[in-house]
This record gives C-alpha cells, structure tokens and sequence, in this order.
C-alpha cells in the first residue's frame, strides 16, 4: 500500500485507542454506521499481530478508548466470546497479518458507497474534484461469497493490491492506511464522492467525466496537499474538538 511520504509515526495505545474511539463516534455523527456493525481496527505492532478492535454489541455512539480489545493474530479469540465478531475477526485478522503496513482498517456500508457497490458497473468517475481523489487509486472485490468468514480476509487482502480503498462489490468498502486520521479522511471524502455520484445518476441526465489527464492531475494535488499540511491529521483533530464541545467520554 502506498506510504505516500506521509507521518506514519505508530501510536502508543492510549492515543490509538483515543483516536480510534473518535471514529467511531464521528461515523455514527456523519450516519456512516449500521449500529453495533462494522468493525474498525489499528495495529499496535508493526508486524500486524496485536491489534485493536471495536467489540461487537457497543453502538458505534457509544464507543469509548477503554471498551477497544486486543486481539493478536498468533492467538485466535475464543469466537464464542460474544464481545468477538466472527466475520470482523476474519476480515481484520487476516488482513493485517497480510498486509503490516496497513495499522489501520475502517471497514463500512456507509449509503451511498454501498450503493455505488451494488450496481452493474460499480466504478467510480471522476465527475468532479472530490471522486477525482479516487481516480485510479480504488482497488475492486466483485466476486461476493457471502460473509466474511473463513478464508475471505486473506482474498480481500490480496484484492487490496497497493491501493487504501478496497470497494467491496455487493457489501461496502474497507480502508486500509498508516493512521486513524488518513483512514477517517479517505473514508468521510469516499462517501461523500460516491454521495456526489449517486446524486448525479439519479437527475437522469448524462454526467459528465473529466479527462483522465485532468482526474490524474486533481489526484495528485490531494496527495500533495495531503503531505504539505497534514491535512487528514488536521480533519481528525478538528472533528474530536468538535465532539470535546459536546461530549469527549469517547476518550475514557
């Protein structure tokens, strides 16, 4: 996966768990969530082993640092613990210890990146500066086999290929990145882009794409702009001062 030249300095635990907490609540904030569904996850090991994980049963609302488990992939949880997803085991497990270098894996089925999944031709043009970030740099799973259980953490990892976005055909999408602000940045600027799309389709009118040289263009900018100001750190920190205005127990 791409570093792109970005801070990708590891957290200690606490500011993981902090940071982590903070997606959680800004997903459900943003109405990205499906309730105690979907799971989010940050290597604490630059091997992969040990990484957070959400439990299964807290409301992405309710989310705090302190309700964050440790799973490690050398030792398979005990999948009857209820706090322990089968299917979030599977995806995150396998995926970090595949691919190291991606600490951190927002996986949802935000509305309109899923639906943008389900249709026939699930691409994602670029018709405007947003959906131009994602030009060339979305990596596809279409071939949907029911949940993900089994061996379907270790396929979707190979999809992943060395893009951050992995559009996951019939299902939503997972974020792999360094860090929890570039993960919520892609996946809060993928929604909005896919949002931007649907809503385009849905007038019924033909859209217009940009040329590639210019989608091209647009897409490097972000990635410049990115680097020059830190702007994904930035995003983050500005969306926990606004949930420290009204209530920061995501940080206990």
């Amino acid at each position: 996966m791409p570093s792109d030249n970005l801070d990708i300095t590891p957290l200690d635990e606490q500011t993981a768990r902090t940071q982590m907490a903070a997606l959680f609540r800004l997903a459900a904030r943003e109405r990205l969530h499906e309730g105690i569904s979907n799971h989010f996850s940050y290597a604490l090991s630059e091997d992969g082993q040990c990484f957070l994980m959400n439990p299964y049963g807290v409301h992405f609302s309710a989310m705090k640092a302190s309700d964050m488990i440790v799973l490690d992939t050398a030792n398979p949880p005990d999948l009857s613990d209820p706090k322990i997803d089968i299917t979030a085991w599977s995806i995150h497990g396998a995926i970090h210890k595949v691919v190291p270098s991606a600490r951190c894996l927002v996986h949802l089925h935000s509305q309109f990146a899923t639906a943008l999944v389900c249709l026939k031709n699930p691409d994602l043009p670029p018709i405007d500066q947003t959906s131009a970030r994602f030009f060339n740099r979305l990596s596809w799973d279409i071939g949907f086999d029911g949940m993900g259980i089994g061996g379907e953490g270790e396929r979707l990892a190979s999809c992943l290929g060395n893009h951050n976005v992995l559009m996951m055909g019939a299902h939503g999408f997972l974020v792999a990145a360094q860090t929890p602000a570039l993960a919520w940045d892609i996946a809060y600027h993928l929604e909005r882009a896919a949002k931007n799309y649907i809503t385009a389709l849905s007038t019924g009118r033909e859209v217009n794409i940009l040329p590639a040289n210019i989608a091209e263009k647009t897409a490097q900018q972000w990635e410049q702009y990115e680097r020059d100001t830190n702007g994904y750190q930035m995003h983050l920190d500005a969306m926990m001062d606004v949930l420290d205005g009204g209530d920061d127990s995501y940080r206990h």
